[in-house]
């Protein structure tokens, strides 16, 4: 099959802080539409030939059925299933990932507790094995920043063997909206860039969220910001 691949790295978790991705590739803007993520199903990352279905979709299969589950039954009805790369993790930290016969090499993943990574168009497969190295040796910490360092160690060892673009994180913690959902769409050093953002967002975001109207606080602690 032909098409525009989408050379890309990536990762998605699940622990108790909720459900994230992190991901970097060389085309514009892939946060839109690789990264699904809602912390009541799980998180799942499209890539290679990108079908944004198999994200909503599975978000919806993950409701009721495990990241194996959900994936079998994901891949059973895609006609191009063998030029995807798919990763999934369910909300109990179960993980699943599929990389198609037909995805450009150096591609594959590594499966882990709570977590997957996948590469696609890659240097070599060092890209993959430092995030999920990276990812474990970070345990305890911020469910944002494991995925971001996981990242930033995945780009230092090679990343997508057609330069960079675009990178984005995104992490849900069971509210409606996202709890961080960051982008950079077209920049020179997009996981630099992505760090940045983030370092701007822990300081001046984050505070902002967690005083954010909840279904049981509907006014929110803005008071708390205000001193």
């Amino acid at each position: 099959m032909t098409g525009p691949y989408a050379g890309t790295f990536s990762i998605a978790a699940c622990d108790a802080d909720g459900a994230g991705v992190a991901i970097s590739t060389r085309m514009p803007a892939i946060g839109s539409l690789a990264v699904h993520v809602r912390a009541d199903a799980g998180a799942i990352a499209t890539q290679a030939l990108i079908n944004p279905l198999l994200g909503i979709d599975g978000l919806e299969l993950l409701r009721t059925r495990s990241a194996d589950e959900t994936l079998r039954e994901l891949l059973t009805a895609d006609p191009g299933a063998d030029a995807r790369q798919v990763i999934v993790v369910d909300r109990r930290g179960r993980a699943a990932a599929h990389t198609g016969p037909e995805t450009h090499p150096w591609r594959g993943h590594r499966v882990g507790r709570g977590y997957v990574v996948a590469g696609n168009m890659l240097v070599d497969a060092r890209t993959v094995d430092v995030m999920a190295e990276q990812f474990e040796a970070t345990a305890g910490e911020p469910l944002h920043e494991r995925l971001l360092a996981s990242l930033e160690a995945g780009q230092r060892a090679g990343g997508d063997r057609r330069g960079k673009q675009s990178a984005a994180l995104h992490v849900n913690n069971g509210a409606p909206h996202p709890y961080l959902d960051l982008r950079v769409d077209d920049h020179p050093e997009p996981v630099a860039e992505l760090r940045r953002i983030h370092e701007v967002a822990k300081r001046e975001l984050l505070p902002f969220v967690a005083a954010l109207p909840t279904r049981d606080d509907p006014l929110g602690r803005f008071d708390e910001l205000l001193g």
